[in-house]
């Protein structure tokens, strides 16, 4: 039960943060090419995500034995959770930009509004980018779902707990109209990460037959070792000499969310 409960969290947090990076891109597509062409893009984007989850990760549940997909789950969770700690800790101690969604936003506006007046209803540039932001922002989550959700044979419960941050994000979109500055994003790919670190480790272990003391209670240990060292790598960087980034020096691409 417990190692079910960090799982659906830790879905549920990193389909946050993804959908908060493509809504932005969604809604600069709609305020300046027109809403009819991104939210066309929005939803063919999402069918195709859906289809990739339902293509790749049922068979992986039904015909790859537990303990290989585990080490291999394992591994890629390992990596994409070291990956998102490094910037996180980089961030937080001031040697990184913060991601800036308000800069994101404008930056994607001008963009668009370079591009020329959309012609009629429809329009190719706000289809496209809509089409693009999502998908690539989409395809982190599906990679999540399906390794997290496969290795514990739980596939429908992750893609149900990354649907539900989809919706608690676009609800959130509507209310603020534009910008999504005010959600702690950075705060929570720190948490997912931590989540995606341990998750990769304890599966590795298993997958290789690894006995963890308390079986799934090793989870809980595992992520509070990995706070402290992230906590530890964020006070280290602080004292270190040179001059942090204290703000964003410009706002990364429209497509960048993806790589950030």
């Amino acid at each position: 039960m417990s190692a079910t409960i960090v799982l659906l969290l830790a879905v549920f947090g990193a389909s946050c943060v993804e959908a908060v990076e493509a809504l932005t891109i969604v809604l600069a597509s709609g305020t300046t090419r027109g809403w009819r062409s991104a939210m066309e893009g929005t939803a063919a984007a999402l069918l195709l995500l859906a289809v990739l989850v339902g293509g790749v990760g049922v068979p992986l549940v039904h015909y790859v034995p537990i303990d290989t997909l585990r080490v291999v789950v394992g591994a890629l969770l390992l990596v994409l959770g070291l990956s998102w700690l490094r910037k996180a800790i980089l961030r937080a101690s001031g040697h990184k930009a913060k991601h800036d969604e308000d800069a994101i936003y404008q930056q994607t506006t001008a963009s668009l509004r370079s591009g020329g007046t959309a012609d009629g209803r429809r329009d190719g540039v706000g289809f496209a980018v809509a089409f693009k932001g999502v998908f690539l922002e989409g395809m982190e989550v599906v990679l999540i779902v399906i390794s997290l959700g496969a290795s514990q044979h739980k596939l429908g419960d992750a893609a149900l707990a990354a649907a539900a941050a989809v919706v608690v994000v676009t609800a959130a979109g509507l209310l603020v109209a534009r910008q999504l500055s005010g959600v702690p994003e950075n705060t929570i790919k720190t948490v997912v990460g931590i989540m995606l670190t341990s998750f990769g480790l304890f599966w590795m272990g298993e997958g290789a037959g690894v006995r963890w003391p308390g079986s799934d209670l090793a989870i809980p240990v595992l992520i509070g070792i990995f706070a402290v060292v992230t906590a530890a790598g964020v006070a280290l960087l602080r004292t270190q000499a040179g001059t942090p980034v204290a703000a964003p020096a410009g706002a990364p691409a429209a497509n960048e969310g993806a790589a950030s």
